[in-house]
Order: C-alpha cells, then structure tokens, then sequence
C-alpha cells in the first residue's frame, strides 16, 4: 500500500518521510510511497512523485553499514554502471545524506534462482558481467581478502561468533590467500553482490543490475564465482560460464572459481556475523552465516583441495 507524508508508523517509514521532503525538486507536490522487499541490508522504498513519469527507488542505508560499505564508492560504481547501459538512472539529490536514489525500472522483475536455470539468462548474466569488467577502473579498490580481514576485525571488536574450528579455516583461507597472490590477481571493476533480487530481468531475458553498493576493483573471476555460489551452479555449468566468458574452457581458471567459491562463503558467513550483530532489520543473519560457513567448509574438505590451489 502506498502512504503518503504523514502516514509512517515505523522508523524506516519515518526516515524515508523526512528524507523526500528534502528533495529541492519534488518539493510542493505529493509524495507517495511503499516499501520494496527483498534487501537484507537497507530499507528500501519506492517513491512517486505528482506529476512526474517516473517512479524512484530510494535507500536508507541500514545501521552500521557504513562499517563496511563506502557510500562514495558506491555512488561512483552505480553512475558507472548507469553510463555504459547495464545499471538504472541514478540521481544525486539526497548524496549528502548518504542516500542513494535511481529511477525504479518499469517492466522488469527481479531475478530468482531458478531464472538462472535457463541457458539463455546465464548467457547474458556473462554478457552483462563481461561489460562491467570492461569498464574503467572504480575509485575503490577492496580484494575479497580485504573484505575478509575487514569482517574479522569487526567480528573480534564486536564479540560475534566464530565457528569453533575457525583455526582450521583460518589455515586454509591463508593457504589460498598465499597461492592467489603468488599467481597473481586480474583485478577489474566487479559488482561483489549477485543477490537474485540485484538481477532485474525483461521479458526478453535481458538484464540490468542494481546495487553497487559492495562494487569495487577485485579479481575478475571473484565475481563469477560468487555468482556461481549465489546461484548453486554445478561444476558442469561453471565449465559452461569459464568458456562463454573467456572463449574457451581452462582448467587453471576453473580451479580458481573453485577457490574463490570458497572465500566468498567465508567473506560472507564473517558479515552475517557481523551484521548479526548489529542489524535492526528482520533477517536471520546467524542462520545465513552457518550456512555459508557450512558451505566453504565443504569446499575447502574436497579431496581435490590441495589439487585446486596448485592449479592457480
């Protein structure tokens, strides 16, 4: 249901109502808006504006993002995807304020798993990545062993949980840590956040993604292998996606998928740890983080393990 100014009855709704009234250029007009459902670190909204065509989507960042997110950086990766075709309008009236607002996409939805069950649409997810990646280099630069070590400290400062057999993650984390950078990383613009929701897909199976706020410079096949994860890929259709995007299979590339498979679990499992701990939004951030914990447990147990790391 949409409201109108006046009509909040929690504390999102409240800060939304006191965020559009600032807007030089909707001022004088009635202002409508709802909640949009599906993100698990910000309150999201839609936003109608009297007398305008378009609709807007506007963030409130979550409490306690700005630990590990970069508003500027965002910001800057968001215009970035707005200039070469693969993300919405963005527009700057509320930047000062840390919120982000861009044109609310009409005649799309948002992705789900299953979507990407379909050749067709992991094509151009591929396609849409490979641009991004051609892209100019974003003001920030953050590794996934950035992200890692920046949740850690965060993790530790904040008394969060830690599985019990962390020495034995932390062990192998550093193996493959050690074995990347020796082999070296391709660092490239990456998008970092495959969430299905971030997918927003047409009626002819085009894409455009949203939501750059954890974009940065970091190795190029980080963000397919992340992908992969988000989507629960075999290891049949990740020989699939290594030969649409480099033009042909490699085992080397595919061991390093497998490997960055692994370090987003744990990049991941360590924020729900944390968000755990801070978050006011209603999301199971302990349950997320096991899974994910679970999950890179089971890579990095694979007997090939050792085989994959010396394959980078």
């Amino acid at each position: 249901m949409m409201k109108t100014l006046g009509m909040a009855t929690s504390d999102a709704e409240r800060a939304v109502e006191s965020a559009i009234v600032r807007v030089a250029a909707w001022q004088g007009r009635v202002l409508r808006y709802r909640p949009v459902l599906g993100g698990i670190s910000n309150s999201n909204f839609r936003i109608e504006v009297e007398g305008d065509p378009l609709g807007y989507f506007l963030k409130i960042p979550g409490r306690g993002t700005e630990m590990f997110i970069d508003r500027k950086a965002a910001r800057a990766a968001s215009k970035q995807a707005e200039q070469i075709g693969v993300g919405p309008r963005t527009f700057d009236h509320l930047d000062y304020m840390d919120i982000e607002i861009a044109e609310f996409i009409e005649g799309r939805r948002p992705s789900t798993h299953r979507d990407f069950g379909d050749p067709a649409i992991r094509v151009e997810a591929v396609r849409i990545y490979r641009r991004f990646h051609e892209a100019r280099a974003l003001p920030l630069t953050k590794t996934v062993f950035d992200m890692i070590e920046e949740h850690r400290g965060q993790v530790k400062e904040l008394g969060g949980y830690l599985p019990e057999d962390h020495d034995w993650f932390d062990r192998q984390y550093r193996m493959a840590r050690e074995a990347l950078v020796t082999a070296g990383l391709d660092l490239v613009p990456c998008f970092n956040d495959p969430m299905p929701g971030n997918f927003l897909i047409g009626d002819d199976k085009s894409i455009k993604l949203i939501d750059f706020e954890y974009a940065s410079n970091n190795e190029r096949l980080y963000d397919l292998a992340i992908w992969s994860g988000e989507m629960f890929f075999s290891e049949a259709i990740d020989q699939e996606i290594i030969e649409e995007y480099f033009g042909r299979y490699d085992q080397g590339k595919h061991a390093r998928l497998i490997v960055l498979k692994a370090l987003a679990d744990i990049k991941w499992s360590t924020w729900s740890m944390v968000q755990n701990r801070i978050s006011t939004l209603d999301f199971d951030f302990y349950k997320y983080g096991i899974w994910k914990h679970m999950r890179a447990r089971s890579i990095m147990s694979d007997p090939r393990w050792p085989l994959f790391l010396k394959a980078l």
